[in-house]
């Protein structure tokens, strides 16, 4: 099996100051990691659930994936992350059994990870983020 566990479900917001003080005072979580991902035009809380994450995800650019989404859609469960231990193998894996991949390769994404995202059509309307622990 490629998959080891759910990595996290994002959430886009537009407000991400606000969604993190939601989530503190509603169920008690804290942010474990925070970051502004520049080549995604996105900042992004991580709140500790077990060993998976809630990852708020906000936009710093109109032009950014997230923007779009939350300007059409509106605010809501964006995507959600699988962690591998191979991106570049379960990457294979998807466009082999017919998944469509946004990422041609995988890259660099937030604490470290190597990710690579797989396009709602050829996933089942879902949205998917391979991620590869660098540890």
């Amino acid at each position: 099996m490629l998959l080891t566990r759910i990595d996290h479900v994002a959430i886009a917001v537009h407000d991400l100051e606000a969604a993190i003080d939601y989530h503190r005072r509603a169920f008690g979580a804290e942010v474990h990691h925070r970051e502004v991902v520049d080549s995604d035009g996105v900042e992004e809380a991580l709140l500790g659930v077990g060993g998976s994450f809630i990852q708020l995800t906000t936009p710093t650019r109109s032009d950014s994936p997230i923007a779009v989404f939350l300007e059409r859609r509106g605010e809501g469960i964006h995507h959600i992350g699988y962690r591998v231990d191979n991106c570049a193998a379960a990457l294979a894996s998807v466009v082999a059994a017919g998944g469509r991949a946004i990422d041609e390769e995988p890259r660099p994404g937030s604490r470290g990870t190597t990710v690579a995202f797989v396009h709602p059509r050829g996933s089942f309307g879902t949205l998917i983020e391979l991620v590869e622990d660098s540890a």
